[in-house]
């Protein structure tokens, strides 16, 4: 699969599970909707007889949409399509049948209208209430096309009289929502002024960015006319080049022609045509659904932060819907007491294996990456400028001017560098702090055995971060001994090798000490000392520093992080234990509802973490 097929395909799982969450009435609702709203969809307009339900039908590649006069698209239809391998098994479900698979695509037509007469009558009343159904098929593009009623302009008998109104109004909804896309639905035998389609779409996009014109029944027209002038853009410019359909005949659909065979006589109306010949590449069915799910892929891939954002609160919701349900399990102290220790063994099983693993390399990353590059970006330069070493110096001398090496300019300068070296130090700390603590959180997610127990995982994660709490603070006290120590006691050897080079420039030059030792030059020399010196104790504190973290924080998470909380848990009484895994029988569905729909959406962040770089 494609890294476009995965995004789109992405997207409509997403989609999907956007509708199922729709059902449920719990605090994460309005997370849902507007993450439905922020993922991009084509919306299907069109006039009533224009040619809507063919154009669909190509683009699967199935006939499966009811068909008759007047208004037959009586609510929305979401449709999805998600391609499979070849020669997989095709079939078709519905949102409110998900048990049932749909191989006969009669039947699907069938359900469709039996589903619309369920909830408006046998009338030719219409709903904004959608079906959702989706089609899996070798034969298409990953795509979510939705299909609205035909645009009218009079209401007939046995409708409302506000029908036209109502119907503008419920497909309005559709297509002013800037992240849908418009696939305006317009006869070639009509005059496209007078596009019910086009008119719409130019008021809610009147720079046509999100409008795609398509052009049907080009073999209807009359003899010695063509559509030219709309498809190559002089009638009415889009930003998207308009594409031209061939619909299955009556006498096709009579004789119920495949829709594979329609797809090839479509191909082959346009090679041959004299008018279209020359645009044959860029027309028919398969072209168009092409043309979307490249588009669609685009559009996803501007969209996935936001859509990551979304994403990001919603789970972020649901883990606190999970932390507020409440829960039980043993009668006991003895079993609670066991159960509460398999939770533990079970979670500390996943944080091992992902400290051991993968997910341990970002550890390494802040002691390969960040923290030399911390070091390099220390402000040395301005510390060591002839500026200030000639003040440090000079202040340091005080009423008797030094008589060889300035030591004790020599000492503050390197006090003063050194001190530069803890806030590496502590971001060191800090980083790996955060690494750990989203291992935690992660590990803590992916244990399906404490899902049922929001409660205790509460609990869990509160302790396991208290624990690395405690072992940050001893691997800051640590890594900053290691930069005090270095202060403490300067490498002597240093020292030592400033008077025998003092003495050198001293014999060769015969200008008076007490002049050249406030020469620039002087000063230039002792800045470059230290900053030699320096060097050497970063070289020092480059190895140390992580020896030091990973002793006092990585090894301690992993040979005891819970061992504070298991002492804890030994001292609690039955009835606290029996609150700790209280479960209210009447919110056990709920909490399940919450787990799958948390796990979705952590699959569905992983998921565009993985397609979303992929050019």
């Amino acid at each position: 699969m494609t890294t476009m097929e995965s995004l789109i395909g992405l997207v409509n799982r997403i989609q999907r599970a956007c509708t199922v969450l729709g059902d449920y009435g719990g605090a994460d609702g309005n997370s849902f909707s507007s993450l439905w709203e922020a993922l991009p969809t084509v919306a299907v307009v069109g006039g009533q007889s224009s040619g809507k339900s063919s154009v669909l039908e190509s683009i699967v590649g199935r006939d499966f949409l009811p068909r008759g006069s007047g208004i037959v698209t009586r609510r929305p239809l979401v449709l999805q399509l998600h391609k499979m391998e070849s020669g997989a098994q095709e079939y078709a479900e519905f949102l409110h049948m998900p048990r049932r698979k749909f191989t006969d695509f009669a039947l699907v037509r069938q359900e469709i209208q039996d589903e619309t007469d369920r909830v408006t009558g046998k009338s030719k009343q219409i709903s904004p209430i959608p079906i959702h159904l989706s089609i899996y098929s070798s034969n298409v593009v990953n795509l979510t096309l939705i299909d609205l009623p035909g645009l009218t302009k009079v209401a007939v008998e046995g409708q409302p009289e506000n029908i036209v109104q109502e119907i503008e109004a419920m497909v309005r909804s559709y297509v002013e929502k800037p992240n849908s896309i418009i696939l305006a639905i317009s006869p070639a035998n009509q005059d496209i002024a007078t596009s019910d389609a086009i008119k719409l779409a130019r008021e809610v996009d009147p720079t046509g960015e999100r409008t795609f014109g398509v052009l049907t029944k080009l073999d209807l027209m009359d003899k010695g006319t063509n559509a030219l002038d709309v498809l190559e853009g002089r009638s009415y410019r889009l930003q998207h080049p308009w594409v031209g359909i061939v619909n299955r005949s009556q006498a096709d659909i009579n004789k119920n022609i495949d829709m594979i065979i329609a797809r090839r006589k479509e191909r082959e109306y346009f090679a041959t045509s004299p008018d279209y010949g020359h645009l044959a590449n860029k027309m028919g069915s398969e072209y168009l659904a092409k043309l979307l799910s490249q588009h669609l892929e685009s559009v996803i891939r501007a969209r996935i932060p936001s859509i990551t954002s979304l994403i990001n609160r919603s789970i972020e919701e649901l883990e606190s819907e999970m932390d507020h349900l409440g829960r039980p399990i043993a009668v006991d102290a003895g079993a609670q007491l066991y159960t509460i220790l398999e939770l533990c063994r079970a979670f500390e099983r996943i944080f091992k294996e992902h400290l051991d693993g993968g997910r341990g390399d970002r550890i390494y990353h802040v002691f390969d990456n960040q923290l030399p590059s911390a070091l390099r970006k220390l402000p040395f330069d301005r510390h060591l400028s002839l500026q200030n070493v000639r003040k440090i110096v000079s202040e340091a001398d005080g009423y008797q001017p030094h008589l060889i090496a300035p030591e004790q300019g020599y000492r503050r300068l390197i006090e003063g560098s050194l001190g530069y070296f803890k806030g590496p130090a502590e971001a060191s700390v800090d980083a790996v702090n955060f690494v750990l603590k989203e291992l935690v959180r992660k590990s803590i997610a992916e244990t399906q055995e404490l899902k049922r127990f929001p409660t205790f995982q509460a609990e869990l994660a509160a302790a396991a971060n208290e624990a690395l709490e405690r072992f940050r603070e001893e691997g800051r006290k640590t890594t900053l001994r290691l930069v005090d120590m270095e202060s403490s006691y300067l490498t002597v050897d240093f020292f030592r090798r400033l008077p025998q080079e003092a003495e050198k420039e001293k014999t060769g030059s015969p200008a008076p000490s007490n002049v050249d030792r406030y020469a620039e030059g002087h000063f230039r020399r002792i800045a470059s000392n230290v900053s030699s010196y320096i060097g050497l104790v970063a070289d020092t504190l480059r190895n140390t520093i992580p020896k030091a973290v990973v002793y006092c924080q990585v090894r301690q998470a992993k040979q005891s992080l819970l061992n504070h909380f298991y002492t804890q848990i030994g001292k609690k009484e039955s009835k606290q234990l029996s609150e700790m895994l209280d479960e209210d029988p009447a919110l056990m569905e709920r909490r399940q509802q919450c787990a799958k729909r948390l796990e979705l959406y952590k699959a569905a962040r992983d998921e565009i973490d993985s397609v979303s770089w992929v050019r």
